[in-house]
């Protein structure tokens, strides 16, 4: 059953704020059957971490909704090797969009978040309410920080000022349109692009870090961008929903499958030197499948989809 309409789209101008990105390219996809007018601007033309910048560009193209998927991402490599980027990058990135939108009475705002957000240790599958409740994991902290900051800003507005900003936290995301980047990219996209050269090569194996142990949860940009749709039209509160599948696997189940859509039928060998972050990460996802929203494409789709596009051209940022 779907809920009320709270906020209908058609019609409407909306900016999605880091539209080439994984998240952004999804929306712009998904949006396009919701009848509305998409904004974007390219980083070279509107840099978000620029205040006078961003808040020009909000109050030159007056946008009715925003989607905030704009962020310096990267994986455990990056976020370990470049802390200060990735905290002060998505802080300002944050705060200039959020309070930006506010001063020029943006009606709705959707603030995408990340799953590094809770504790290392959270009890699993991980509730919402589990924020802050326990040290981060140290590898992506900086980026857990800046997202934390963000869910804040968009309830502080609320209460504030009844701002009707909204934020969710999807898991692990995966996905036409995601960085190959072998070490800087997320691990779907960094092991099809390992398993697809080492195919090519006659490589007999890929080595992938850490043990192998880790369960992970993944999720496909598309399914991640029906549920900011979702959340956009159908939800308004304070906090934040989970967004993810509610099934994980082993960090070896995945790179199996990885392997096998890929075609690489070589040896995988784990480098235990290697960090292997968080034991496990699964989102309990209760409260938006209540709501009605529930993730529709499988791992094996969706990474097939990711590997069409890798192989369409996909962004391969230079080793």
């Amino acid at each position: 059953m779907t809920p009320p309409l709270l906020f209908d789209l058609a019609g409407k101008r909306v900016y999605v704020a880091g539209h080439r990105g994984m998240a952004g390219s999804a929306l712009v996809r998904r949006l396009a059957r919701e009848g509305c007018e998409i904004v974007t601007a390219d980083r070279a033309v509107l840099d978000l971490t620029d205040q006078a910048a961003t808040e020009a560009f909000l109050a030159e193209t007056r946008p009715d909704a925003v989607f905030l998927a704009a962020g310096h991402v990267g994986g455990i490599h990056a976020n370990d090797a470049y802390p200060a980027d990735f905290i002060a990058d998505n802080l300002a990135i944050g705060l200039n969009v959020i309070r930006g939108a506010f001063r020029v009475g943006v009606g709705k705002l959707l603030s995408l978040g990340s799953s590094c957000i809770y504790p290392k240790l959270a009890p699993q599958p991980i509730t919402e309410d589990a924020l802050l409740t326990g040290p981060l994991e140290p590898t992506n902290e900086w980026y857990a920080v800046a997202k934390i900051a963000a869910i804040k800003l968009c309830d502080a507005y609320r209460r504030q000022h009844g701002a009707d900003f909204v934020s969710v936290m999807p898991t692990n995301l995966y996905g036409p349109g995601d960085n190959y980047h072998p070490e800087n990219g997320h691990v779907p996209a960094a092991l099809i692009r390992r398993f697809h050269e080492a195919k090519l090569t006659g490589a007999p194996t890929v080595t992938v870090w850490g043990t192998g142990a880790p369960r992970r949860e993944f999720l496909s940009a598309d399914d991640l961008a029906d549920a900011c749709v979702f959340v956009m039209k159908h939800h308004s509160a304070p906090g934040f929903l989970n967004v993810g599948t509610g099934q994980d696997v082993t960090i070896a189940e995945f790179a199996s499958l990885v392997a096998e859509i890929v075609d690489f039928r070589g040896k995988i060998v784990f480098d235990h030197s290697r960090p292997d972050g968080a034991p496990r990460k699964l989102l309990d996802v209760g409260k938006i499948n209540r709501l009605g929203w529930s993730a529709k494409i499988s791992l094996r789709d969706g990474l097939a989809a990711a590997y069409a596009d890798f192989l369409r051209g996909g962004r391969r940022t230079a080793a």
